[in-house]
């Protein structure tokens, strides 16, 4: 007995289609004895060799640690198991049943009930498994090329090993390749895009970001000699040199090969279109999470370049990179902070992509990143929630993590809050967004950053009204609020010295405020005649 659950194989349907039929085995001790030292080897998971504490069951039938499988996918490695067979990652199910047996087990003989593995340790084993593989492989070849032709001299072995670390490039090509690259990375650019609050179009607002190329990066002290980034960028599979560098063992060579990924896609467009393949994101997606600080950061920055590519932002969300981002938000170093706050950025721009991202937790790690981040993190990360929250459910979402108080707590960074307005603005044109910020008595914090009139540049000056005629909406508690803060007196130099639009807005919310007033004044006078005869 293998595992709990097999996935028989064979059987074929009456259209003549194979069918998978899961058979479930129940494993059973054929001795009541337990012995702590020497745990039954179904219990064992094959690739991590230890107790499993959260067994899966794959789709070839073989059960697994799950932080085992999770490890194989993102290496992109498939492990030999001792009957020959590889694995089928693709789909996992919960193998409550050896669950089960396994605690019963450690319960029976004594032994510590086994603890969620380390991801970097199964990934150190996983590694060292894939080394003896190439290994094995490079000796069985070397020994055919040996059993083929006795005559050769040459090591076959050292023969075989070159061909594969370095493929064949055409140098013709990489003189004129490179001297276009350079002049290209003598220049940089940037680009900016007219954001709309409520509907309404403001100001220029700088919303798109640029290709990462700071200076603190890591590749500054590691830099790729020009003539060595591959010429196989242009030809028809011009991302193999990539894939196959991202996956070898040295992190050197790793480091290497991701600084030229970053370069290449710095100012290139159609290299970020050509580059930006299911193949190369799934090699590059280890590299997301590696320790090594010239990697990891490089590594987020190249991801960024590539999806400043309009048609390359919904393949990067599909790949399953969003995730590694959000994570690298939570816990990267400030380098990697910024760079995985400018991607989750630039991916937030395409309209596909934005339910998604919300879904998988960006919101929190975002708002977060507003306060505690570096200036850069703190721009981009304020520019993704606004597009963001352009979503209703997105909004939502925000509203619940209590984001009303500290959104208008950043309304007095100086550095942030024209960023901030923005989001601010999408928030109050839904109720739920309209309540928790009338609560946080967002009326008064508006009405009081309207004050310092001179101060504020027109784009703030203008979203600031937008928010305010957005509460105004549809509120009987904005009227009351409003007179309180006595926001006459700033609407009306609203009126006087502010742009056509937020003139417009003052004008209807001051005539709305009179004919509460008035309102509420006829309402007094109906109720004292009313008295009056009543008493007659």
């Amino acid at each position: 007995m293998y595992s709990p659950f097999r996935k028989a194989n064979g059987e074929t349907g009456r259209h003549g289609r194979s069918k998978s039929v899961w058979n479930i085995f129940v494993y059973r001790s054929s001795s009541s004895k337990f012995d702590k030292r020497d745990p039954p080897k179904e219990l064992i998971c094959p690739i991590y060799g230890c107790l499993m504490f959260d067994p899966v069951v794959v789709s070839t039938g073989q059960s697994f640690e799950r932080t085992s499988v999770q490890v194989c996918k993102d290496l992109g490695f498939k492990p030999q198991l001792p009957n020959g067979l590889n694995p089928d990652f693709t789909n996992v199910i919960p193998n409550l049943a050896l669950r089960t047996t396994i605690l019963t087990w450690c319960e029976k003989s004594g032994a510590e009930k086994p603890h969620q593995p380390d991801y970097y340790a199964v990934e150190s084993v996983v590694r060292a498994s894939m080394a003896s593989t190439s290994s094995s492989s490079i000796s069985r070849e070397d020994s055919r090329i040996r059993r083929e032709d006795t005559g050769i001299r040459v090591s076959e072995r050292d023969l075989f090993k070159g061909v594969t670390e370095n493929p064949p490039m055409l140098l013709s090509h990489a003189a004129s390749e490179m001297k276009s690259r350079n002049n290209h990375f003598c220049s940089s650019s940037s680009s900016e895009e007219s954001v709309i609050a409520n509907n309404s179009p403001l100001l220029p607002f700088k919303t798109r970001l640029s290709s990462y190329s700071s200076s603190s990066s890591q590749s500054t002290s590691s830099e790729i000699i020009s003539g060595e980034v591959p010429s196989s960028a242009s030809t028809s599979s011009e991302d193999d040199y990539y894939v196959v560098q991202f996956k070898k063992l040295d992190v050197y060579e790793q480091e290497q090969a991701v600084i030229s990924l970053r370069k290449s896609t710095r100012t290139d467009e159609e290299a970020r279109v050509s580059l930006c393949t299911p193949r190369l994101l799934s090699a590059l997606k280890p590299l997301l999470v590696s320790r090594y600080a010239g990697v990891q950061p490089n590594a987020v920055a190249a991801l960024v370049n590539l999806s400043l590519a309009e048609i390359n932002k919904v393949k990067i969300v599909r790949a399953g990179i969003t995730s590694l981002l959000i994570d690298l938000l939570k816990g990267g170093s400030e380098e990697t902070k910024e760079h995985a706050a400018g991607a989750i950025f630039s991916l937030a721009l395409e309209d596909d992509n934005k339910t998604a991202i919300g879904v998988l937790g960006a919101l929190q790690p975002l708002l977060h990143a507003l306060r505690s981040g570096t200036e850069r993190t703190r721009h981009d990360s304020a520019l993704a929630l606004y597009h963001l929250t352009l979503v209703q459910s997105n909004r939502v979402k925000l509203i619940k993590l209590g984001a009303a108080n500290t959104l208008l707590g950043l309304l007095k960074a100086s550095d942030i809050a024209g960023k901030v307005m923005l989001v601010v603005c999408n928030l109050a044109v839904c109720q739920e967004g309209k309540s928790a910020l009338l609560d946080a008595n967002a009326v008064d914090v508006l009405l009081g950053i309207l004050r310092n009139w001179n101060k504020l540049d027109e784009s703030t000056r203008e979203n600031s009204v937008a928010a305010l005629y957005s509460l105004s909406q549809g509120s009987l508690r904005f009227k009351s609020m409003a007179k309180e803060a006595k926001a006459g007196e700033v609407l009306q130099v609203v009126v006087e010295r502010g742009s056509g639009r937020a003139r417009e807005k003052a004008k209807k919310m001051l005539i709305a405020m009179q004919r509460r007033v008035k309102e509420e004044y006829d309402d007094e006078e109906e109720e004292v005649n009313w008295e009056g005869i009543l008493e007659a």
